[in-house]
């Protein structure tokens, strides 16, 4: 077991039923890191994050390991807003739920709100004080959730699609909230994610499920076209230089990889030939 690891598992199975959703995973989740959990849809990733959270029955080991001699404080954000966030409370009053002693219907204190204040603050959302959470963007709901996660001061920071049904650009600016706070304050993040670019981009470590570990790693070793194949049955290319050479360009598609500004692409397509258009699927 790594000394700098922050989560160990080691044969992990989960059945759901006579379903087998995981089995056998062995990974490692490095301190200090961005940890992204990637795969097709029904992979386990979830499963698995859920069963670091003790959320789930599982065999197997999962080690939580301590840091400088106590247990690790942990937040979680969840894909979706709970249901307090869908009740007409302020983002104060909600970032109040927890830990305020003193009835809401008394309106809350100055403490409670300072304390909301300075969480919405850390996450760029202040002016979000006031709004009812009802009446938030996703985008916006997804910033008071990550606020409220932080209030508990986590070294282990656990997401599931925290930015899922937010428009390109309002997710790469989460990721990169998510990147400057980890750099700050230095928790170790573990997150599921279907955004592949921004994973290449942000992640510092992977790792690959399909309802058993297919790779785990530093992304550029992890997110290539072979593992892609593994994972999706189709050839996803996210380095240039997965790409750069002719024998790298896709022989179904005729692609190769192009990286737009911010979140990127998976594909471009190439050059039409001097004889015909490019070829396509």
């Amino acid at each position: 077991m790594a000394e700098n690891s922050a989560v160990s598992v080691r044969r992990l199975t989960v059945r759901r039923g006579a379903h087998i959703a995981l089995h056998g995973v062995d990974a490692t989740i490095p301190r200090g890191s961005s940890t992204v959990l990637v795969g097709p849809n029904g992979a386990g990733k979830t499963t698995f994050l859920l069963s670091l959270l003790g959320e789930l029955p599982h065999s197997g080991q999962i080690d939580i390991l301590p840091l400088n001699g106590r247990a690790p404080r942990i937040s979680f954000v969840p894909q979706y807003a709970n249901p307090a966030a869908r009740m007409p409370l302020t983002a104060a009053e909600f970032l109040s739920l927890d830990g305020n002693r003193r009835p809401l219907w008394l309106g809350l204190g100055r403490a409670a709100r300072r304390r909301a204040a300075r969480a919405l603050e850390q996450v760029h959302a202040e002016n979000l004080l006031q709004r009812p959470m009802c009446g938030l963007s996703g985008g916006e709901s997804r910033r008071v959730l990550l606020a409220a996660a932080l209030l508990r001061d986590p070294d282990l920071l656990f997401l599931d699609e925290p930015a899922a049904g937010v428009d390109m650009r309002g997710e790469q600016e989460f990721w990169q909230l998510l990147d400057k706070l980890r750099r700050e304050r230095g928790f170790t993040q573990i997150m599921v994610t279907h955004n592949l670019p921004l994973a290449a981009h942000y992640a510092t470590h992977v790792v690959a499920l399909n309802q058993t570990l297919v790779a785990q790693g530093a992304p550029h070793t992890v997110l290539t076209t072979d593992t892609m194949l593994r994972l999706f049955g189709v050839p996803i290319h996210l380095y240039p230089d997965q790409c750069a050479h002719l024998e790298q360009v896709c022989a179904t598609c005729g692609a190769q990889c192009g990286l737009a500004s911010g979140a990127g692409t998976l594909f471009s397509p190439l050059p039409a030939p001097p004889d015909g258009p490019a070829r396509r699927p």
